[in-house]
């Protein structure tokens, strides 16, 4: 069709849209989804978790500066955190040496109290004497000054959230009072004593996680197995990679640490005995730290 002249000249343009172009809207919806999967992955596993973590996480968002005595504070608190690691045993150490020279009794008990720092956490080992320092000579009872010595330990180690350890050493003089009962059971019902003076003191029964009697398996002085020093009381506190690796183990102690283990279950106390426990007490070996220089008694 002819073009008249002068007429208009019309352009008609046709808008083309592109398939799969909305815009940035689906970014949005996009990182809300994942912030949503996030959150639940999250709550899945806190619902998989064992009571520590839990406690742990929800004293966090309770006290997030970390200034107050919850779990999951600062080494300032009393929580998870304050787990005692190997840096801080030597600190850990240093506290209970000064609590124990406050006591009426320390001077008299000094040169039979051991504390050392291990792999497996702190150890606080109360060594006896012949005549019987924390302990009487075959009595699975304490003594005033193992009660006030056990009382303190409550007081000290009860501030932590670290599981803690009791075992019960015999020297090898046989228990001759009573055949049926021998070393096995006195170191025992010694620990298992112990375990019940610490909670009457005021720990937390959950913390104590293991009671054994070893009798004289593992010998403090090796080359005299009937020395009074290897009547003991040993109690560890352990450290966060020594938890871990007995719960890895179901619990179990690791191989290779004592000969032979009996594990205790609440007893009744025995009557006191009169096996002959004697032998002349030795210093403590170079190796241990001890709460004061060793002097002979």
């Amino acid at each position: 069709m002819p073009q008249h002249e002068g007429a208009p000249i019309i352009i008609i343009k046709k808008k083309q849209h592109h398939a799969g172009h909305h815009g940035g809207a689906w970014k949005v919806a996009y990182a809300d989804f994942v912030t949503a999967m996030m959150a639940l992955f999250i709550v899945l596993w806190l619902l998989n978790s064992n009571v520590k973590i839990k406690k742990a996480v929800e004293s966090y968002f309770k006290d997030p500066t970390g200034k107050g005595k919850q779990a999951g504070t600062s080494v300032a608190g009393a929580g998870e955190n304050l787990t005692v690691t190997k840096d801080d045993m030597s600190h850990l150490s240093e506290k209970l040496k000064q609590a124990m020279k406050a006591m009426p009794q320390f001077q008299k008990m000094k040169d039979n109290i051991q504390i050392t720092i291990t792999n497996e956490g702190l150890r606080v080992e109360l060594l006896e004497t012949a005549a019987g320092m924390f302990f009487g000579s075959g009595n699975s009872q304490p003594s005033e000054s193992g009660r006030a010595m056990l009382m303190l330990l409550a007081k000290e180690l009860g501030e932590l959230p670290n599981t803690l350890l009791i075992e019960g050493h015999t020297d090898s003089k046989p228990y001759v009072a009573e055949a049926a009962y021998s070393n096995w059971e006195l170191s025992a019902d010694r620990a298992n004593a112990s375990r019940r003076e610490l909670i009457m003191g005021g720990m937390e029964p959950a913390k104590i996680v293991r009671v054994v009697g070893l009798a004289d398996s593992n010998l403090q002085v090796k080359d005299d197995p009937r020395n009074p020093l290897n009547r003991r009381i040993s109690i560890i506190v352990m450290n966060k990679i020594a938890e871990e690796r007995m719960n890895q183990a179901g619990g179990e102690i690791e191989a290779g640490s004592v000969d032979e283990v009996r594990e205790t279950l609440p007893s009744e106390p025995r009557p006191e005995a009169a096996p002959a426990e004697q032998g002349a007490p030795v210093a403590p070996t170079a190796a241990s730290e001890t709460v004061a220089t060793p002097a002979s008694q």
